[in-house]
């Protein structure tokens, strides 16, 4: 494999105008991708739904009684069957969820773990609320029971860093392994992360992704009272509704996304099939409110601008923008009006969250795998549920169904509470 790459400079998610000009673009090959969603296991499972554009969410009986009772599940997941018993009751779902993906993009990339050089294969993984369900199952237990019935699985259910944990352990990863958390910017930060690895030589391939299991009902019932979440509990299908001028919030999702992340002449040398490329990536903080977008939208088009200058792409170079378009009011909008000041009308816009809602911590990853997707299949996704465009929102969305076109660079927006930012720029292989 490959040693330390001739650009020596780490990904920073800084502007090239701040940290010295590249002499050459940087690009990282998606070798193998993995998708546990809402839409289904595995890419063609997802790719059948999501560019379908047919909505996944549904009312939930785990939600019953709430003031928002209805969700986007995983569907069809035996963690038994897929993990064995033994090592599924060990582990909260967000590392169910996490581990599959992670051996999908594995199997994808045509790697064998027993093979590879274990200290050189990294791991990061992004998440919002690592494992939330545990955590309140057992506080629950606690309260009502007393602390002998607290399970002493819950140190190693619960933590943030438990999921990267696990599929280092389940694969032989032996390389850094990482958790990032930037609320939903969280998958596009750990592939930046990821890349970073790989240009600085320390790694040789990384695992880098998203997963997230947090729809309990004390998270949901916060949620709901924050007014993030839509209250169309008539008709939960079409509740996700990005960009629609009937839009009233997001619907809460759960899954995760993972990639193989390698040098490019690494990925050739082994004959691995490239999907697409990672081409650039930038982030930044709004400084502006816990939960808001900032209305200018200033801090997004800073990690848009940033991510573009790392990849050495201009903006007029961007067919296509996976937006994070949450279906919440203020987001919509703001994002909307960073892509026509940065893209102009170009791009075809979508967001893939009217079919799987929103992921949280995994949105980002597994809207990066749609965008390697969507580029290698050159078709975007449509927009669920989109019937009449907000007409504030002014850019190219795709709509009703899927569109064909040739995509030369595309752009995946992520960002979370905190006013966290994470973009990246993905190329054609």
């Amino acid at each position: 494999m490959a040693g330390i790459p001739t650009t020596g400079v780490p990904v920073t998610g800084v502007p090239t105008s701040a940290r010295g000009a590249r002499t050459r673009r940087f690009d990282v090959a998606v070798t193998g991708v993995g998708l546990v969603t809402p839409a289904g296991l595995g890419v063609e499972a997802n790719f059948e739904t999501v560019w379908a554009g047919r909505s996944t969410a549904a009312a939930d009986p785990e939600l019953a009684g709430l003031p928002v009772d209805f969700a986007c599940r995983v569907p069809d997941f035996d963690a038994g069957a897929l993990l064995g018993r033994r090592s599924a009751v060990r582990m909260d779902p967000i590392s169910h969820f996490g581990v599959v993906a992670a051996r999908q993009a594995v199997e994808d990339a045509g790697l064998d773990p027993a093979a590879w050089d274990g200290p050189r294969v990294g791991v990061v993984v992004g998440t919002s609320l690592g494992g939330w369900s545990t955590v309140e199952r057992e506080h629950g237990k606690h309260l009502a029971d007393g602390p002998g019935f607290v399970s002493p699985l819950l140190m190693v259910m619960g933590p943030v860093n438990m999921t990267a944990g696990y599929i280092a352990m389940d694969l032989k990863a032996l390389g850094p392994n990482q958790v990032v958390s930037t609320a939903c910017a969280s998958g596009n930060t750990a592939i930046g992360y990821a890349r970073a690895l790989l240009e600085s030589g320390v790694c040789d391939i990384v695992l880098a992704g998203g997963a997230e299991a947090a729809m309990s009902p004390t998270a949901m019932a916060s949620l709901a009272k924050a007014g993030a979440l839509s209250t169309r509990r008539d008709d939960p299908a079409s509740a996700s509704r990005p960009f629609d001028a009937d839009r009233d919030g997001f619907v809460a999702g759960e899954g995760a996304a993972m990639l193989v992340l390698e040098r490019v002449e690494d990925a050739r040398a082994r004959g691995a099939r490239i999907r697409a490329r990672v081409s650039g990536f930038g982030a930044s903080a709004d400084g502006h409110h816990a939960s808001a977008p900032d209305p200018t939208g200033g801090g997004a088009e800073r990690a848009i601008r940033a991510a573009l200058a790392d990849a050495l792409v201009d903006a007029s170079e961007v067919d296509h923008v996976n937006a994070h378009g949450t279906s919440t009011p203020l987001n919509d909008i703001t994002e909307a009006g960073v892509i026509r000041r940065v893209f102009g009308e170009k791009p075809a816009v979508t967001s893939t969250k009217g079919v799987v809602g929103h992921l949280l911590g995994a949105a980002g990853a597994a809207e990066a795998v749609y965008t390697v997707l969507a580029v290698e299949r050159r078709l975007v996704p449509p927009t669920a549920n989109l019937s009449s465009l907000d007409p504030g929102i002014g850019v190219d969305v795709v709509a009703k169904e899927a569109r064909p076109m040739e995509i030369g660079a595309a752009v995946n927006d992520s960002f979370g509470f905190g006013g966290q930012n994470a973009v990246i720029v993905v190329t054609p292989a």
